[in-house]
């Protein structure tokens, strides 16, 4: 199939934002998988850059850049997180807890979307907080469904393993106790493109006291239901 336009700084800068769809890439990276000359792909990564159509994570790798987050927005298509906000209610109704839902940025998951536990003893995650992908129920879902490379150096400096991530693919739910904060536990469960990618997690979380030592026993049901109604919108809107 021929993918040109018919202009070709458009085709190549499409290429470029492509390639950078699978997560962060180093120029070489970019080289490899566009197939377009060093300085070439080096011109259209800075070129974005300055519109902020792509950016940098912390080791100076190409990423997709904000401003493509801001246009879905602003085109309404985010269907995700349209629909967050009555799911994550819900969710925060049935299990008494604070829920989240999070999505990968480079070497981060951020909050994009929450509905937090209106009395008492909660955990708190502002929309917007950029949270570790080293711990935490959230970080195994957004990492165990990964390509191999870049699950193993997800791996690297996390506190869990690579059985660990085997555990969550088999269940299809993770959860966590003590590794983000201490005293905190919390369940989480992955959000699919209409494709079957993993974009998002869905997560509650709360006191270790409420929760207990095994939160996906209570919880798990709930968090895996409210992240397949979310899948479910995604696919509707595909149609």
């Amino acid at each position: 199939m021929d993918n040109s336009s018919g202009v070709g700084v458009l085709d190549k800068a499409a290429l470029v934002l492509s390639a950078l769809e699978s997560g962060p890439a180093t120029l070489a990276g970019l080289v490899a998988a566009t197939g377009l000359a060093r300085p070439t792909a080096h011109r259209l990564a800075v070129a974005l850059e300055h519109h902020r159509l792509v950016g940098r994570d912390m080791q100076g790798r190409f990423v997709l850049g904000p401003r493509l987050s801001e246009l879905a927005s602003a085109a309404g298509e985010d269907r995700l997180l349209a629909t967050a906000g009555p799911v994550l209610a819900r969710l925060r109704d049935i299990t008494g807890e604070s829920a989240q839902l999070f999505r990968r940025q480079g070497e981060y998951r951020v909050c994009v979307a929450a509905a937090e536990r209106p009395s008492g003893l909660r955990d708190t995650v502002p929309v917007g907080s950029q949270l570790t992908m080293a711990a935490g129920s959230a970080a195994q879902i957004l990492l165990a469904w990964e390509d191999p490379e870049r699950m193993h150096r997800g791996l690297h400096s996390s506190t869990f393993n690579a059985a660990a991530l085997a555990g969550v693919r088999r269940r299809g739910w993770a959860h966590s106790v003590g590794e983000r904060e201490q005293g905190v536990a919390s369940v989480s469960a992955p959000v699919r493109s209409p494709s079957g990618k993993v974009i998002a997690a869905v997560s509650v979380s709360g006191p270790i006291e409420r929760l207990s030592r095994q939160p996906g026993r209570m919880h798990a049901p709930a968090v895996m239901a409210a992240a397949e109604r979310l899948s479910e919108a995604l696919r509707r809107a595909s149609e």
